[in-house]
């Protein structure tokens, strides 16, 4: 119930700074007609309210079972070696830039830093209104073409890594998970943390043994909340694979409707000869590769969901 007022308190809240802003602007229009000089107050006016505007006609596009839960994301380097593991990375520091300009909350799980640079792999929380929504986008295989900088001859480079997006399960959810299927092991954290984190037993790693599926949570010096977060990853995981059953069952029928492969390569991010992120799912091409890196990945969420809402 408080969930759902604070939802609806947000929407009244919009409306209302939706108002203001296109009074605001009926203002400055009225100032500019009788000769003010106010062509930069309203340019940045207009800009704002196109933005925001931009942000609403995407929310207006989720209308999953899931799409307004929280999200939680697993980062994992692919072929390429250490210049893998430092485009995993490099993606996982978008998405936490791309959380922050939405106004969502993070929360870093787990952490697995590589040896020489970047990550092996990563796990963090998305908490916010419409989180999954917006990010199951990301799902798939990105790939990097880039001048290496870790290669002294200076040659270009392809490297890959997977984003896998599972929505959050609420506790009112059913996801049985019976102890006898469960392995827990606990283990020293490693990374920053400082003793009392690298010395004790806080770090937990799950096993479901009838999946296979493998989860695990160090962020924490408590095993306990380690142990719970890591949990909170499993029933989602789980709830996933159930979702993921379901679609295979129609996934004939779901390709020749939007001739998308889920889970194959879905994104490039060319830096070298030329720049250029090119989505291949939807085909949207954004020249700007440094505005993407750093989190301006509205054009392509927002066409990935016009063209599975057009196509349903």
């Amino acid at each position: 119930m408080m969930q759902e007022r604070k939802r609806l308190e947000q929407s009244v809240q919009l409306d209302r700074e939706l108002e203001r802003s296109v009074s605001d602007l009926e203002t400055f229009f009225e100032l500019a007609r009788e000769g003010e000089p106010v062509d930069a107050e309203l340019r940045r006016e207009l800009e704002a309210l196109s933005t925001r505007a931009a942000q609403l006609e995407t929310a207006t596009l989720l209308s999953g079972e899931n799409d307004g839960r929280n999200a939680i994301v697993t980062l994992h380097p692919g072929a390429g070696g250490v210049d893998s593991q430092d485009w995993a990375q490099m993606l996982m520091r978008m998405y936490l830039r791309w959380a922050e300009r939405q106004g969502f909350q993070t929360t870093i799980n787990d952490v697995q830093p590589g040896e020489e640079a970047g990550i092996k792999s990563a796990t963090f929380e998305v908490s916010g209104e419409n989180a999954y929504g917006l990010l199951q986008s990301e799902s798939g295989v990105h790939r990097l073409v880039r001048i290496s900088p870790f290669d002294s001859a200076a040659r270009r480079h392809t490297a890959f890594a997977s984003v896998f997006v599972y929505p959050e399960i609420d506790e009112d959810i059913a996801i049985e998970v019976k102890d006898d299927d469960l392995r827990v092991d606990t283990f020293c954290s490693s990374g920053p943390g400082g003793q009392g984190v690298n010395t004790t037993y806080s770090a937990v790693r799950l096993t479901h043994l009838p999946t296979g599926i493998v989860v695990q949570c160090q962020n924490e010096r408590s095993q306990i909340k380690n142990k719970a977060f890591a949990m909170k990853i499993l029933r989602s995981r789980l709830y996933e694979l159930e979702l993921e059953k379901k679609r295979e069952e129609t996934k004939k029928l779901e390709a020749s409707k939007m001739g998308i492969q889920f889970g194959s390569q879905i994104r490039s991010y060319v830096l070298a000869p030329y720049r250029m992120v090119k989505d291949h799912r939807t085909k949207v091409e954004v020249g700007d590769v440094d505005r993407v890196l750093d989190g301006d990945l509205e054009p392509f969420i927002k066409s990935y969901l016009v063209l599975r809402k057009t196509a349903a």
